[in-house]
């Protein structure tokens, strides 16, 4: 079973979001808070897989619950989706910076809900291409420092590759195809490059990326 929890302030949405995931055979609702310190606590006391976030709550907002979350070493195996609204671009910016494994609209088909607290609990990220590239050339285009090429010294060429590829937003079957490998062996370079750049997921290769100069914002190769 998945484990999954839900934070927003509005109680109707809590309910929405609970009655969709309980619909699923192998999830499971752990519990429920409405302000970024219940948040907190309620991740410290269930330690769900996932964690469905709201940005706009009282006492301590999203962005301040999903920073404590993911500096506590105690709550690795928690994964946080921020939800919001597809105007604020902004927060989840920050969110993603602040650690968040992903993040949704609230207005989200039923089944992109499901999809994503799936693919979260598998230890991937949620970056779909169709809302993420204009996000994440928003993180990128904030970055202060020039690109850093170093931190990729200990990577192969070819690990170099995938990680270009994760920064672009593709999955490890669109990756799988470009560089003619099986999905099992790109997600196979992406886990060894997550090791040795000590990333806590997708979403932290993919500023990585950005951050090294092998993704260029607004820039994507072949297109």
């Amino acid at each position: 079973m998945i484990r999954v929890a839900i934070a927003d302030d509005q109680q109707l949405i809590r309910a929405g979001f609970r009655s969709l995931l309980e619909a699923e055979s192998d999830l499971l609702v752990v519990g429920e808070a409405a302000t970024g310190r219940d948040a907190v606590a309620l991740a410290r006391r269930e330690r769900p897989d996932v964690l469905l976030m709201d940005i706009r709550m009282p006492d301590g907002d999203g962005l301040w619950a999903t920073e404590r979350i993911v500096s506590d070493a105690a709550l690795d195996g928690v994964h946080v989706v921020v939800v919001t609204t597809f105007e604020l671009d902004e927060y989840v910016a920050h969110a993603i910076r602040a650690g968040a494994s992903g993040f949704l609209v609230k207005d989200t088909e039923p089944v992109e809900l499901i999809r994503a607290v799936h693919v979260v609990a598998d230890g991937d990220a949620l970056l779909s291409p169709s809302v993420t590239r204009t996000l994440l050339t928003r993180v990128a285009s904030g970055l202060s420092a020039p690109p850093d090429a170093s931190r990729l010294a200990g990577l192969t060429e070819r690990e170099r590759e995938v990680l270009a590829l994760v920064g672009r937003g593709l999955t490890n079957e669109e990756i799988g195809a470009e560089l003619f490998l099986s999905p099992l062996t790109a997600k196979t370079h992406v886990s060894r490059i997550m090791a040795k750049l000590a990333a806590r997921d997708r979403v932290q290769l993919v500023i990585v990326a950005y951050e090294t100069g092998l993704v260029t914002p607004g820039v994507v190769p072949g297109e």
